[in-house]
């Protein structure tokens, strides 16, 4: 099961993005939508940010089996809870999950290693 599946019960859109190359606007306002609330196809999302890190990690299949790690996002900040089995594991989580637009930084103080 997928990051998207085990957090969200999402299954991966065709055309999910982890990093949308637009400017997102919301359809019904016109506003711009801030990074961080931008979803897998472009749309608003309140959990945008947090969906694409999973897609992300979804694309990487090192973090396959990785069952006991969650995302969360606190504005524009990943938050990342649970356990990781090495702190060389973590590091690469947090890299990939730097690299997701809209994320400013990334928490791991709610993830245990070993």
């Amino acid at each position: 099961m997928g990051w998207l599946q085990r957090l969200f019960g999402l299954e991966k859109p065709a055309d999910a993005q982890v990093n949308p190359q637009t400017v997102a606007t919301d359809e019904s306002t016109g506003e711009t939508i801030a990074p961080e609330r931008v979803g897998l196809n472009g749309e608003y999302d309140q959990s945008g940010l947090a969906k694409r890190v999973a897609l992300a990690f979804d694309e990487d299949s090192s973090f396959d089996d990785l069952n006991s790690l969650w995302v969360a996002q606190t504005g524009s900040t990943v938050v990342l809870k649970g356990q990781v089995p090495s702190q060389e594991i973590l590091d690469q989580l947090v890299s990939v999950a730097q690299g997701v637009s809209g994320a400013s930084d990334v928490s791991t103080d709610q993830v245990s290693v070993g």
